[in-house]
C-alpha cells in the first residue's frame, strides 16, 4: 500500500507527499484535499522550512510542465497538458514513449508559457528576480528564493531540456530537484516510476487563506532581520500580529 508522508503539518498550509508514480500519486493527493505544488509554492516552502528540511532535501515533481514545439521551441508552462491527463502521459512512459500532444492542448500549454533556449543553461541566483525564466517559475517569490539559495551556497540554478525536438509535439511534467549541485529543473520521462509527488493544502483552520500565509516575497528578508536582531521591536510585533 502506498503511504502518504504529511511531513509539513498546518501553519496556514500543509503539505505533504507520495512515493509512486505520477497518476496514482496525484489522485491519492487530491482524494485527500491537497493539489499538486506549484514551482512557486515550492520554493515557499523551501524557505520557510529551511535548507536542511526534507522539502528541501528531497526534489519532487511540480504542477509545471515542458513543452516541445517543432518550429516553436522549447517552452515551460505553467498549463501543463500532463496535469489533465496524468493516466495517459503515466502509461505512455511507462512504454517508454513520450506524451505527445493534440493541437488544442499545444494552443493551452502556449497559453501561460515562457520560452526557453535550446540546450541546457543555468541562471545566477543572484539574478532570479529578473530572469526572464525564473521570475515566471517562481512568481514574486524569484528574488527571495534566489537569495535563500544563495545563502545556502548555491550560485546557480540549472535547467536542464531534450537536446531534440521531434517532429510532433509533445510534453513532460516539470521534476524539482533536491537543494545541491543539481538543484534546478527537469522534464523528465519518468512518470511511471516510484518518485515524489508533493502537494499543498490549505489549513482549514486558519484565519487567512493560503495565498496571504504561505510567505509574503519580503518574509524571508524580514526574517533575516530577526535572526540578526536588525528588526526594530515595533515592526516585529505588527508582522507577528498578521499571524495571530
Amino acid at each position: 500500500m502506498v503511504q502518504l508522508t504529511k511531513d509539513i503539518q498546518p501553519r496556514g498550509i500543509a503539505s505533504a507527499y507520495v512515493v509512486t508514480p505520477f497518476d496514482e500519486g496525484k489522485k491519492i493527493l487530491e482524494a485527500d484535499g491537497y493539489h499538486i505544488i506549484s514551482a512557486e509554492e515550492n520554493a515557499r516552502l523551501r524557505a520557510q522550512e529551511g535548507k536542511d528540511a526534507d522539502v528541501s532535501r528531497n526534489g519532487n515533481w511540480i504542477k509545471e510542465g515542458f513543452l516541445y514545439i517543432p518550429k516553436k521551441g522549447k517552452f515551460l508552462t505553467k498549463n501543463s497538458p500532463v496535469m489533465d491527463n496524468s493516466v495517459e502521459a503515466t502509461q505512455a512512459h511507462r512504454k517508454g514513449n513520450e506524451f505527445y500532444l493534440t493541437d488544442t492542448q499545444v494552443e493551452s500549454g502556449l497559453a501561460n508559457s515562457v520560452k526557453l533556449k535550446d540546450r541546457d543553461f543555468s541562471i545566477p541566483t543572484n539574478r532570479f528576480g529578473d530572469d526572464e525564466v525564473t521570475a515566471f517559475a517562481f512568481g514574486n517569490s524569484a528574488k527571495p528564493y534566489g537569495n535563500f539559495l544563495r545563502e545556502a551556497g548555491i550560485k546557480e540554478m540549472l535547467v536542464y531540456m531534450v537536446d531534440n525536438i521531434e517532429d510532433k509535439p509533445f510534453a513532460r511534467q516539470a521534476w524539482f530537484f533536491r537543494l545541491g549541485y543539481w538543484s534546478g529543473l527537469l522534464g523528465g520521462r519518468l512518470l511511471g516510476y516510484g518518485y515524489r509527488v508533493r502537494g499543498v493544502c490549505e489549513d482549514a483552520s486558519a484565519s487567512e487563506p493560503l495565498q496571504k500565509i504561505l510567505y509574503k516575497p519580503s518574509d524571508l528578508d524580514i526574517l533575516r532581520k530577526v535572526r540578526t536582531g536588525d528588526l526594530a521591536p515595533k515592526k516585529l510585533e505588527k508582522i507577528l500580529a498578521r499571524f495571530s
